[in-house]
């Protein structure tokens, strides 16, 4: 399977995107890559990506796909910046704008920004920088303008901030700096074809014919990217993208562990047999019983769980069993509600956030569903693998607006009950 990003570049609509095997997503931004539809032996092509509206899709991200088995190929935009970026690792970039970034000819991002429709159709709204170095080149091959004056209006076009660089823009700038023929001549050339001077467009279709002749040549000298980049950060990524559809519902598996963590008044013991099998089943090194590790790490002087925080991979089938076998689906529900719940917050109050949610208030409420004495918080926390009070109230802040919900529909109840 192909999977091609793209958004302003080229329009969904474009003949070569309905060739078998390919699937069209919108531009690429953070969590895409996690993706489970996009597997061992697929191709990603990274054309467009988001970057100003929404977090941008991380380095790390590629390189664990990559080491995956993905081949990732960028061109045109983002894709060809983290190509030429990550050429070294083994993304193959494609054409003359990726061509420019990797021999350093041209360096920043708004080279290819441009200003995009915000009704979701990723119209480009503006020029790139890259496509009119393009067309100022062909206005000097036509001998409508000469180097000299072609650097000075690119300068003064690159002085125009990339959302309002359009072609109104364009032309204003060129008759600022007494280029009108050149404008004329570039109105001209635009109407006998759309494309013109389009090097980004250009780029991007040679990405897709590349992708779709066959397995992508591995860049010459690069060296592959392997599962080094699973790092703790890539990992926090990753649990946070990692969702499942169960019971009809579209749920969040690192919410779904959180909610265990809080209510399921036997997860010591879950937790206690995830921590037996990271000990027969580690990451490196040879397995060794729990006990015989804590042994030789603590003397047994200290539980496990106080000792041992192993980090924790939700998309790993195994360890979502594991820690998740205790749940009903009258937890799933609840785990609905509350993420509805959460959201609700976020629409209705005015600057609410889950970090504006007091943390006295979440230790209060942690330490009512514990039953637990103030002293012993930090120990229930670990024994639930949350590692302190502190990881604990951290984690637990999304459910607070459910749990207060429901507390107060319980109070309301019993009021009713009472009433009558």
């Amino acid at each position: 399977m192909i999977h091609v990003f793209i958004g302003p570049t080229l329009p969904r609509s474009e003949p070569l995107l309905a060739a078998p095997g390919i699937r069209v997503w919108p531009p690429a931004r953070h969590g895409d890559l996690f993706a489970t539809t996009i597997c061992e032996g697929d191709t990603a092509v990274l054309i467009d990506g988001v970057y100003h509206q929404a977090p941008a899709l991380r380095h790390k991200e590629i390189l664990a796909a990559m080491g995956r088995g993905v081949h990732v190929i960028g061109a045109a935009s983002i894709g060809a910046l983290r190509a030429a970026e990550l050429a070294s690792y083994g993304m193959l970039g494609v054409g003359t704008v990726y061509a420019s970034y990797h021999q350093g000819d041209i360096t920043g991002d708004d080279e290819v920004a441009v200003g995009q429709a915000p009704d979701g159709q990723w119209e480009a709204l503006t020029w790139p920088l890259v496509n009119l170095r393009s067309v100022l080149r062909l206005a000097q091959d036509a001998g409508t303008l000469n180097n000299a004056r072609a650097n000075v209006l690119l300068e003064a076009l690159r002085a125009v901030y990339y959302p309002q660089r359009t072609i109104a823009a364009v032309r204003a700038v060129c008759r600022w700096q007494g280029e009108s023929s050149f404008a004329l001549w570039l109105d001209e050339q635009v109407e006998r074809d759309p494309h013109f001077g389009d090097v980004k467009r250009a780029d991007a279709l040679t990405a897709v014919q590349t992708a779709l002749s066959g397995r992508p040549p591995f860049p010459a000298g690069a060296r592959p990217a392997r599962a080094v980049w699973d790092t703790t950060y890539y990992r926090r990524w990753s649990n946070a993208w990692a969702h499942e559809r169960v019971d009809g519902l579209h749920l969040s598996t690192e919410d779904r562990l959180v909610y265990q963590q809080v209510f399921d008044p036997i997860f010591r013991e879950t937790w206690a047999a995830y921590l037996e099998y990271r000990s027969l089943h580690p990451a490196h090194g040879p397995g060794l019983p729990l006990t015989v590790r804590l042994a030789q790490a603590a003397g047994n002087t200290l539980p496990a769980d106080r000792v041992f925080h192993p980090s924790i991979d939700l998309r790993d089938k195994q360890t979502a069993a594991l820690l998740l076998a205790g749940e009903t689906p009258q937890d799933r529900q609840a785990v609905a509600r509350y993420a509805a719940a959460l959201e609700q917050a976020r629409t209705t109050r005015p600057g609410f956030s889950k970090a504006a949610v007091r943390d006295a208030l979440t230790r209060q409420l942690l330490l009512r569903v514990w039953k637990c004495p103030e002293q012993y918080f930090d120990a229930e926390a670990s024994a639930r693998g949350l590692v302190c009070g502190a990881h604990a109230v951290a984690a637990a802040k999304p459910l607070v607006p459910g749990l207060l919900d429901e507390m107060n529909e319980s109070t309301a109840k019993r009021e009713t009950a009472d009433a009558h």
